[in-house]
């Protein structure tokens, strides 16, 4: 593999698979919605939200880095990427934690919606405005509402500007797509930075992992 092109991989917990996490390479063909990227002599078609797209402009042979999730079916494997962890973690939440969202709705979401907006409009509760998103009705904008806020917590989280960091912020959240309720991830961040003081949120999440 050239020293332009990437792959990083987690291990699935309790599984020899891995799953890509992140590519970087070199952009083979773009349309928007999805973005074929080189990496290591393999195109790799990568599904991407209308929003990233626009964002990234990618150019066939320029540089790309997509933070991905690799969503596996019984008969298929698609990879959908990300400009940032940010949109990663938000298209986690939808499809893991909301019930009845699948990746075709998460991507829909974050395709109508900045991942401000989209979390503007949890907190503040507002339905119509997540409706207003194609593919998006007033029950599932509802549903997806009522689960982030009482089911999951996010919106503490999100609210929470006072002395907490970015970097803590940043991987509450992350833990929090990842599967632990808000306290738990609050609790997980607390001991990993008790840890270490100066972690990145790349790095307190692992030691959040860990049970550090």
């Amino acid at each position: 593999m050239d020293g332009g092109s990437r792959l990083e991989f987690l291990p699935k917990e309790d599984s020899i698979l891995s799953v890509i996490a992140r590519i970087k390479g070199e952009v083979w063909g773009a349309l928007p919605g999805r973005i074929v990227v080189g990496a290591g002599g393999v195109g790799y078609q990568i599904l991407v939200p209308v929003s990233t797209y626009d964002r990234l402009n990618p150019l066939e042979g320029e540089a790309i880095d997509l933070k991905t999730y690799q969503h596996v079916r019984e008969n298929s494997l698609t990879l959908y990427g990300f400009a940032n962890d940010e949109e990663r973690d938000v298209f986690l939440l939808l499809i893991d934690r909301v019930s009845g969202i699948g990746p075709a709705i998460a991507m829909a979401v974050l395709s109508g919606l900045e991942v401000k907006m989209f979390k503007q409009a949890v907190v503040n509760g507002d339905a119509a405005g997540l409706s207003a998103v194609k593919g998006i009705g007033k029950k599932t904008a509802e549903r997806i509402i009522l689960e982030l806020k009482d089911k999951v917590g996010v919106v503490q989280t999100w609210e929470d500007t006072g002395d907490r960091s970015d970097a803590a912020r940043d991987a509450e959240m992350g833990l929090i797509a990842l599967g632990f309720k808000q306290a738990d991830a609050r609790k997980s961040v607390d001991r990993a930075l008790k840890a270490n003081p100066e972690a990145e949120s790349a790095e307190i999440i692992r030691l959040g992992l860990r049970g550090i």
